[in-house]
């Protein structure tokens, strides 16, 4: 399964959704800017992108001009989900081509009913896994 990747300047929730995802069943690889997460999106080949719109470095913005410039496809439309604190959270998943918005504070029931639906449910073998015995 690939990993989730969480793009969260704040080391609390970033960790916060990691332990919660990670419960799930899902691996996390996460980033403290939209520099590291560019760098971890080209390394991970995550499913899913989490990503917060404002950060130093490289912000939520620059990210997704850069994600969407690169020359693999399958990377550049990687989806991406907003989690963010912005009162216009829609408008700028919108503009930006995610997939939605999770507004903060965090509502964890439709988080993770967001993750399943571009993730699968972890408990599932993937496509072309043995089946458990």
């Amino acid at each position: 399964m690939q990993p989730i990747l969480v793009v969260e300047d704040n080391d609390d929730t970033r960790q916060a959704l990691t332990v919660l995802l990670n419960l799930e069943g899902y691996p996390v690889v996460g980033a403290e800017d939209g520099l590291e997460g560019l760098r971890t999106l080209l390394q991970h080949r995550p499913s899913l992108v989490l990503l917060d719109l404002t950060m130093p470095v490289v912000d939520g913005w620059e990210f997704r001009d850069e994600q969407r410039a690169l020359p693999d496809p399958a990377l550049a439309s990687t989806p991406v989900l907003l989690v963010t604190a912005l009162a216009d959270a829609q408008r700028h998943a919108d503009e930006l081509g995610a997939v939605g918005f999770i507004q903060k504070p965090i509502d964890i029931d439709r988080l993770l009913e967001t993750v399943r639906r571009y993730c699968g449910d972890p408990g599932e073998p993937s496509e072309g896994s043995p089946p458990a015995s």
